[in-house]
């Protein structure tokens, strides 16, 4: 790859490190500072928000320093580059993984309503997480067993799974199970939830509270269809690349050119810098309390540039207005004697 390739991977790299650690941190914080966003499966959305976030710290910093220290080649037996593999692994699925069962409580929420509250229990919540990271964690302990190689890659520059022929069986494995069947049920979900909406929309709706009821006009649905529609857009978008160069590795046993690579490999780290704002943009509780945070923010940063000296300025000013006043007023009583009681004449 050119020194000018490779300048530009490092740029792209750059941008999508500090959007995952600002949106995710973001993500963080608003989770925090709002009790009301603290449901049930609050502990998935925090799984794949410190997940995405540990890319953003770790591995994309990792990419950006191999890709500027022209280095040719890199020990892949080391200590660092297996540890680099395995928490590239293990950060990715897991993410994939929290963000499928989020995905599964939004559509139980939305499309079983009336049962929700007994499907997602806490206990629930907090088993499913559990066992989503057993699972991650044994997916990418296995190359370190010996069932799959973690390598360096001089055209993702990057330490990941090694595919080849000899490594087919765990590629297919992780693949499948971790990749490919949490993308197919999410676009599943969201494609059905699209359907309900514009149904939905071409029917109408009332909605009723405990006072009464309204209409709920159809481009409310139609909205939701279409953050939807992205949401699952930016989903393939980030993934068929490096999906497809990964299984062309695997079953030719030849290389996929170094720019087709490393583009794949950019656009799998950036879906953990887009992964929080797409779940501010689709819910409406977290929009909210966004819009809030910032508001917040602003209103501190608004009040932190009043000068201090219009504060002096204000309390002299209100006390000559005072002792003004206090003078005038004394002035006026000396001038002005009291008055005599009026004395009548007795007849």
């Amino acid at each position: 790859m050119t020194d000018a390739l490779r300048m530009l991977y490092a740029a792209l790299m750059v941008v999508s490190g500090m959007a995952s650690v600002c949106g995710n941190l973001l993500l963080l914080l608003v989770l925090l500072l709002n009790k009301e966003l603290r449901t049930d499966a609050l502990g998935l959305t925090l799984s794949f928000s410190l997940s995405d976030l540990a890319l953003g710290l770790s591995i994309i910093p990792f990419g950006v320093y191999n890709s500027l220290s022209w280095s040719s080649c890199f020990a892949s037996e080391g200590a660092l580059c297996q540890g680099s593999g395995f928490i590239f692994l293990l950060l990715q699925t897991s993410s994939m993984h929290s963000l499928t069962w989020a995905t599964v409580n939004k559509f139980t929420e939305i499309c079983f309503a009336l049962s929700y509250s007994r499907v997602w229990t806490g206990g629930r919540s907090r088993a499913m997480l559990v066992l989503v990271w057993l699972f991650c964690l044994v997916t990418a302990a296995l190359p370190l067993l010996g069932f799959g190689s973690y390598v360096y890659s001089e055209s993702r520059f990057l330490c990941c799974p090694n595919f080849t022929p000899e490594d087919r069986c765990f590629v297919l494995l992780w693949m499948l199970a971790g990749i490919v069947a949490p993308i197919i049920t999410m676009c599943s979900l969201y494609g059905y939830i699209v359907y309900v909406a514009t149904k939905q929309a071409r029917r109408g709706t009332f909605m009723c509270n405990e006072l009464h009821c309204y209409y709920v006009p159809a481009n409310n649905y139609l909205r939701s269809s279409v953050v939807m529609v992205t949401t699952s857009v930016c989903l393939l978008v980030c993934w068929l690349p490096y999906i497809s160069v990964c299984l062309y590795e695997t079953f030719s046993g030849e290389q996929s050119p170094a720019v087709t690579s490393a583009l794949s490999a950019w656009l799998v780290l950036t879906s953990s810098a887009l992964n929080p704002w797409i779940t501010c943009m689709t819910q409406t509780r977290y929009r909210a309390a966004v819009r809030r945070l910032i508001s917040r923010f602003i209103s501190m940063f608004l009040c932190s540039e009043t000068p201090l000296e219009s504060r002096p300025q204000s309390a002299a000013l209100h006390l000559d207005t005072a002792n003004r006043i206090s003078t005038t007023t004394r002035t006026t009583a000396a001038s002005c004697p009291p008055s005599s009681p009026e004395t009548t004449t007795p007849p």
